[in-house]
């Protein structure tokens, strides 16, 4: 089922990605950490839809979208950067796999973070968070996705990974999410893990986690 709702709050998060609040569907609910599709309600769009992930807490009157614009091609979220509050989207039913089952830690790369942002806003209200750890990895310190609320929720449970600059800031690690990375930062490969990123990303986190040892029942991502 498609619904069209009216976007009415626009925010620029980093240099290229933006936080998009619409209206909610009467009865409309999602799982943290589910998406959606949506197309834009304008002439030669409206059948180009994308899947956007749920930012915001179910009981919350609105929807949100936390979004990376990309502007090196005129797809979908290049025309998201031109649109205004009042303009409308369609957005289908919910859906999607990454959802939450227990404590664990979260590996995201890139803007594949908007699947945890609902889920550990969540965790943080409910006062459940304790046991979880967030590792992202960005190409660049600007690139960092709500580094400050993420460092509110998990203090030393956030780590961020600079992959493309160099950094003497001891918050940061330089380099890559490799083996020997995860190896060394995770003490226990007999819990849950999330991840989410390009496939490139997804593929190589699921094969190093499985090499140490985590069990691919334990491996949530989307499928």
């Amino acid at each position: 089922m498609s619904y069209k709702v009216t976007i009415r709050d626009i925010q620029q998060i980093t240099h290229d990605v933006k936080r998009f609040r619409v209206d909610k569907p009467e009865g409309y609910e999602f799982i943290p950490g589910q998406a959606t599709e949506v197309a834009i309600d304008k002439l030669r769009w409206r059948d180009k839809k994308r899947p956007f992930t749920f930012t915001n807490l179910n009981g919350e009157p609105d929807l949100e979208f936390t979004i990376k614009i990309y502007n090196d091609h005129n797809g979908v979220t290049n025309q998201l950067n031109y649109l205004n509050i009042g303009d409308q989207l369609i957005i289908d039913d919910p859906w999607g796999t990454i959802q939450y089952n227990g404590p664990g830690v979260f590996l995201a790369g890139g803007a594949g973070v908007t699947p945890f942002i609902s889920i550990l806003r969540r965790l943080a209200r409910d006062n459940s968070i304790e046991g979880n750890t967030l590792i992202f990895s960005n190409k660049t310190e600007d690139d960092i996705i709500l580094e400050d609320e993420f460092e509110a929720m998990l203090g030393r449970h956030f780590m961020n990974v600079i992959t493309d600059e160099p950094t003497d800031n001891y918050t940061y690690l330089d380099g890559f999410i490799d083996k020997e990375f995860l190896e060394e930062q995770i003490d226990d490969f007999d819990q849950p893990f999330y991840v989410c990123g390009p496939m490139d990303f997804n593929e190589a986190m699921l094969g190093y986690l499985k090499e140490l040892g985590a069990d691919p029942e334990a491996l949530v991502f989307e499928e």
